[in-house]
Formats: C-alpha cells, structure tokens, sequence
C-alpha cells in the first residue's frame, strides 16, 4: 500500500412524564445491551486462518496462488455468510497494463438495512521493495501482516458470526479487497507519479465506483491493516479521524473498556493512503485500524513491511485475539 509522511402545571405534568418515559426507554437500552452474549474470538484460530493464506505463497494477482487463495477464501466464507458475491473486475496498474482482480464480499443479514462494513485487502506485494538486501527488490512477500493478518481476524470473525448470529435488524459486510499492494517500487515511485492518479488500493476504488448491490449504503466501516505484529501501536489514524472520528471514538472507547489503552493510544497517526480513503471519498465513513511504529527504521511501519520477513514467524496470536476481540464487541454491541 501506498503510505503518507460531519396551562403551565400541565407542561410541567408533561414534561415530567416525558421525562420518566424517556428515561425509561434508555433503561431498556440499556439492559438490552447488558444481555448481549459477546463470543469468545479465538486468537489462535484467525492465526491458522493467517497461515492457511500464506501456505499458498505469495498472493499476487494473477498468479496460481492468488488464484488458489479465492477458491478457499470464498469455499470457507460459504460456509459462514448468508450470501458471498465474487467481484471481478478489470483495472489498470501503475505502469498502464490491464491487471484482473477479485473483490470478495461476504454478507451476513443481506436484507437487514442497517449494515456494518468490516473490510482488509487479501492480495500481496509483488516487490519487497523496503528489504534490506536490494537483491531481493522484485521478488513477491508473503504478506502474511500486509494483508493476511486482517483477513484472518475477520475470517474468524465471519465464523462466530454463523456460530452465534447477529442482531437480525444489523447486517455486516465483509469485503476483502484485492489489488491493493500492486503500486510501483519505491525506487520508481517518482517515474510513475500522478497527482490525479492513485496506484495503490484499486479494489477499494473499484468498488466504491461499483458497490456489490446497486445504491449500496453502510452506517460505517472499519478496516484492518497490519495487526498481526507484536506489541502493536495503533494510533488514531489522521484520515480516519478527519473523515470518521465519530466510529474511531466509538472503536477507541470500547478498546478502553477492554483494557486495551496501552496498544489503542490517544496519539494522532500519520495520514495513510489506505483502502478507507476510497471508501470516505464515496460517502461511506470508514476506520483504519492500522499498526503505526513511529521509532521503526522502515518509516511509520513494522520493520517487516514489504520486505521477505513479512511471514507467519512474525504473526502474534495475541494481537489477533485483541484487535478480533474489539471487533466482535464493537459489532454484536451495535
């Protein structure tokens, strides 16, 4: 991806009753949320649905292994959502080609009209162009955190939510996102740059062109980027705060109340140029729940950010579990 550094006692009768009865709808509220049964998420099974994805090998479109890679995730899906549309599309690459790729959405409660947009890009980066050894500059990554990680959380998630369905008046869309990492290396990044032109996130932009169902609207969505590292800090992302505070409150306030304050800071993050920046654009607010590292020799990001260590030996189950544990909380308490 490509990174960047909204009569008067009567009244008074009235009022009071008003009063009483309002507040007793908010009691109802409020227990209704005391009895919702949050379920467990699994941090040791999203990382098995991690390592399934990189056990293909490098997923880059148009490749046998990207290709493999659809098949089981929209097979597994299958057995989870309710409906899993495949969205192929065509675009253009940073060097002018034609490249096909693949949108995955799948939807649990289709015809509830309140909907949760819950979203990762599943594709890998065909250069590991911020490896250490130059050698190594065109050679596919694993991606197994660029990508691979926030797919894991919400195959899991896509998991609990067939085990123990959801609220039947919210439906939630998960939708993982191809051609997201084939932007150019960093070497030339200045020979193909447009002002007018963004290379990365061309699933994100595809779809927010062309929504799986026509007219297709979200309350809100939140995507995962990059959280599967250890000791993770996710800082509130800058374009995810200017088009979206409200949800990134919303998520940070419950990360809180479950005891997460050391790795969901207050800091405000770098503007990153994400998946959620096509989706903002195209009215959908939208989150970037994305592991910054301000001390990291490799900009804002992981050390093993697009280079060939960006593999299952640096997933951490327990930074699964806690991103996957506030999503699952966030979603069945909405």
């Amino acid at each position: 991806m490509k990174k960047y550094i909204i009569t008067i006692l009567a009244v008074l009768v009235l009022a009071s009753c008003g009063e009483k009865q309002n507040t007793g709808k908010e009691a109802n509220k409020k227990e209704e949320k005391k009895n919702v049964i949050v379920p467990q998420f699994s941090g040791d099974s999203a990382y098995q649905f991690v390592k399934a994805q990189t056990d293909f090998g490098p997923r880059v479109p148009e490749t046998e292994a990207h290709a493999l890679c659809a098949q089981w995730l929209v097979e597994r899906l299958s057995e989870y959502a309710d409906t899993v549309f495949v969205q192929d599309f065509r675009t253009r690459i940073f060097n002018g080609n034609g490249m096909n790729g693949q949108n995955i959405i799948a939807s649990f409660h289709p015809e509830a009209a309140k909907r949760i947009v819950l979203c990762s890009h599943w594709d890998s980066r065909p250069f590991a162009d911020h490896d250490p050894d130059e050698a190594n500059w065109n050679t596919p990554i694993d991606g197994a955190n660029d990508g691979a990680s926030g797919v894991g959380v919400l195959m899991e998630c896509a998991r609990l939510f067939k085990q123990q369905p959801l609220n039947e008046k919210l439906g939630v869309d998960i939708i993982l996102f191809d051609l997201e990492d084939y932007g150019p290396r960093q070497d030339e990044a200045l020979k193909y740059y447009d002002e007018d032109v963004n290379h990365w996130a061309l699933g994100s932009q595809y779809w927010s062109k062309h929504p799986h169902i026509y007219g297709y609207k979200a309350y809100y969505g939140i995507l995962l980027d990059m959280v599967g590292g250890s000791n993770p800090n996710f800082e509130k992302e800058y374009y995810s705060q200017a088009y979206a505070s409200g949800v990134v409150n919303k998520v940070w306030r419950k990360a809180f109340d479950l005891g997460y304050r050391n790795y969901f800071t207050t800091e405000l993050g770098d503007p990153i140029s994400d998946d959620h920046i096509p989706l903002n654009e195209a009215g959908l607010q939208t989150i970037d729940i994305i592991d910054l590292q301000p001390e990291s020799s490799n900009g804002s990001f992981p050390e093993v950010w697009h280079t060939l260590n960006d593999n299952i030996d640096h997933i951490d189950p327990a930074t699964l579990q806690m991103v996957g544990n506030l999503i699952v909380n966030v979603v069945y308490e909405e």
